[in-house]
């Protein structure tokens, strides 16, 4: 028999120049080097995974050969915009058929745009069977500009803002959780469809939980939390502690601080892997807020926020000599962030199921639009002391766009430091349902707070007129189903849980 030679042509889906990111300007020196790097260890590769986090924070893929890498790393692949323009049930929520839309000419069709893979964040998988990598990518237009669309860009340009003030932000995260095991494998598909969610996947708890931090209570949860704590080292994550929180099978995960970026595109990969090697060992790790799970406690997502001098690396938030507790810097930012509370809430709290946690049946729920030294109930809390010292804003969720909860903040920050007057109030507290003192309590509430509000100014006119199309869908499927339904107050619906236990 004839072997066949086959020929390699241009790599399929690559742009066709030379190289992209040379043609464009598009890295610094560090990711220049990491790529040689990265093409010196391909051939001991067989896959590479190249991602990017949609709007709602969920990660698309497509999973190539390493060999198809080498072209793909600095040429970028094409992508569809679909999953920008889908509601969290993927329901199209924003027209792409040439209508007026949100000012992006280029989704009309659904015209491809252009992922490039970040260097810096290449990591080998761990695991047995084929040998992948993952990587996260930046999206751009085919002229070579940042997509108007991508949340890791909305990071990039307020990351820029601190750059030109000489300041770096340092982040820390706290991150809660459920793992429940597995009771079969149906994949929940009947009756799934667009804009529909099949039925969520049936659990168990792990225990009965309500003992904080009992060490037997981790113990049930020991035999996969430890290995994938081991695993999560081995991709290089700052992991510093695997805990028992208060729920039955409920999970509080912790990593030293990072760089803001870094943090960004470790929660992503935290939340992927994690879900996916829960999976594999027939189980369920879910970052919904509150899932449907009896005795279930809220899950959280606390965002420990310091900010550095660059070119000391002096800790600006220290309050060494205050009494108070708060450095001037610290209290700007502090304001800041209360100053912007309302307008930028639907970024940190996008879901449903998210404003669950905050009602008044949750004692600790971070409810109170305020600072304080100690108080659970207050949004931010000031942790910490001399070069330690920093503030805790409590207010995410765990299934929140990394990217966007962190640029929000760190951008309300800023305007903190940066106001020469008293802080601004919120424009949208008023008349938008909410006493002043108290976060929004529903999406509808929040979603009407970011319409009315600034979050043009750090999304880009175009990103937040996308939101707002994708959580009206979001809002307007739920209020339909709830006319029908009457569901109980405090009480998870099966909606929610169809909607994001599986997802999230």
């Amino acid at each position: 028999m004839l072997s066949r030679s086959w020929s390699t042509p241009a790599t399929e889906g690559s742009v066709g120049s030379p190289s992209f990111v040379a043609d464009h300007g598009l890295w610094s020196d560090a990711q220049l080097a990491a790529a040689e790097r990265i093409e010196a260890r391909l051939e001991e590769l067989d896959f590479v995974r190249l991602a990017y986090g949609d709007p709602h924070g969920l990660v698309r893929s497509k999973t190539i050969t390493a060999r198809t890498f080498r072209s793909v790393l600095r040429n970028g692949m094409n992508y569809s915009p679909g999953p920008f323009l889908k509601d969290t049930a993927c329901t199209t929520a924003v027209n792409y058929r040439g209508e007026p839309g949100i000012g992006v000419d280029e989704i009309a069709g659904l015209g491809n745009f252009v992922l490039v893979p970040d260097p810096l964040t290449f990591q080998e998988l761990p695991g047995t069977g084929p040998r992948t990598a993952w990587v996260i990518g930046d999206e751009y237009l085919r002229e070579g500009t940042p997509h108007p669309l991508s949340s890791r860009h909305v990071l990039h340009r307020v990351l820029a803002r601190y750059a030109d003030r000489g300041l770096t932000p340092v982040l820390g995260l706290e991150v809660e959780w459920y793992l429940a095991r597995r009771l079969d494998d149906d994949p929940g598909n009947e009756g799934n469809g667009f804009g529909l969610q099949g039925p969520a996947p049936r659990v168990a708890a792990m225990n009965a939980g309500y003992q904080f931090n009992l060490d037997a209570a981790y113990d049930t949860v020991a035999p996969l939390a430890d290995p994938l704590a081991l695993d999560l080292l081995a991709l290089g994550l700052p992991l510093r502690s695997m805990e028992h929180e208060m729920g039955p099978g409920q999970v509080e995960t912790t990593f030293d601080p990072m760089s803001a970026l870094d943090t960004a595109d470790a929660m992503l990969l935290f939340r992927t892997f994690t879900k996916q090697w829960c999976t594999r060992r027939g189980h369920h790790a879910s970052f919904m807020s509150q899932p449907a799970i009896a005795g279930a406690d809220p899950s959280g997502w606390h965002l420990n926020q310091s900010l550095l001098e660059t070119a000391t690396g002096r800790n600006l938030f220290s309050a060494e000599g205050l009494s108070e507790g708060l450095s001037p810097h610290s209290k700007a930012y502090a304001d800041g962030l209360l100053a912007w509370v309302h307008e930028l809430f639907l970024l940190s709290v996008p879901t449903v199921n998210g404003y669950q946690r905050l009602g008044t049946q949750h004692a600790l729920s971070p409810t109170r639009v305020g600072l304080s030294l100690e108080d659970r109930t207050a949004m931010i809390r000031v942790v910490g002391s001399g070069a330690g010292a920093h503030i805790e804003n409590r207010i995410g969720e765990p299934c929140a766009n990394p990217y966007l909860n962190i640029a929000a903040q760190l951008y309300a920050g800023l305007d903190g430091l940066a106001a020469d007057r008293p802080p601004r109030a919120s424009r949208c507290g008023e008349g938008a349902g909410a006493a002043p003192d108290t976060v929004p309590q529903s999406l509808r509430e929040a979603l009407e707070a970011f319409r009315a509000g600034r979050a043009a100014e750090v999304l880009g006119a175009p990103l937040a007129a996308c939101l707002a199309k994708l959580k009206e869908s979001e809002a307007r499927r739920y209020e339909a189903w709830a006319l029908t339904h009457q569901p109980m107050p405090g009480r998870v619906t099966e909606w929610e849980q169809r909607e994001y236990f599986a997802m999230f």
